[in-house]
């Protein structure tokens, strides 16, 4: 398979944002400009602008898109992070611990966009919060130690667990 192709199709979210060392707007443009998304009559301003609103950040960036995206809290860098993952188009985001590392706020601005967006998007949401994964989840597998113990729609796995480490786990025995 051609792994740029791969990567097009997903966007990813990390743990940690990781803004390129660029301006806002250019973090954003930068997939659609390597994928040459954004051809002869395209208007590149006009996208940016609608992926800063997909991931909740437009209103408090639309003066300083030129400025360093380095510059913004750690909570914005992951929504821009979003946007630059949403710009390329992708088929799946992927979440693999994408509010770890943010204060409070800052976690339930993403965990809002992600719930808006799981109606346009697959999502893929990896996480060890258990309320976390309540509100999100449709479907839940749970693993341990790189074993799938059970898999389910998330009301079953969380209220009516068939495996005893599921069981364990939702009570927090482990």
């Amino acid at each position: 398979m051609d792994v740029t192709e791969i990567r097009k199709k997903t966007g990813l979210l990390a743990q940690r944002p990781f803004p390129l060392p660029m301006s806002i707007y250019d973090n954003v443009a930068y997939g659609m400009r390597i994928h040459q998304m954004c051809r002869k009559g395209c208007d590149l301003d006009a996208k940016v602008q609608h992926y800063l609103e997909e991931a909740g950040l437009w209103a408090e960036v639309k003066d300083r898109l030129h400025a360093p995206a380095t510059g913004l809290s750690i909570g914005q860098q992951q929504r821009l992070c979003l946007a630059r993952g949403l710009a390329v188009e992708p088929e799946i985001l992927l979440g693999d611990e994408p509010t770890s590392a943010l204060d409070p706020i800052s976690a339930q601005h993403i965990e809002k966009r992600l719930l808006d967006l799981k109606q346009e998007y697959t999502i893929v949401l990896v996480t060890h919060i258990l309320r976390q994964a309540r509100r999100m989840a449709d479907y839940v597998i749970f693993m341990y130690l790189g074993e799938v113990v059970e898999a389910g729609p998330a009301h079953e796995v969380f209220e009516h667990p068939r495996e005893e480490r599921t069981r364990a786990y939702l009570e927090g025995v482990f």
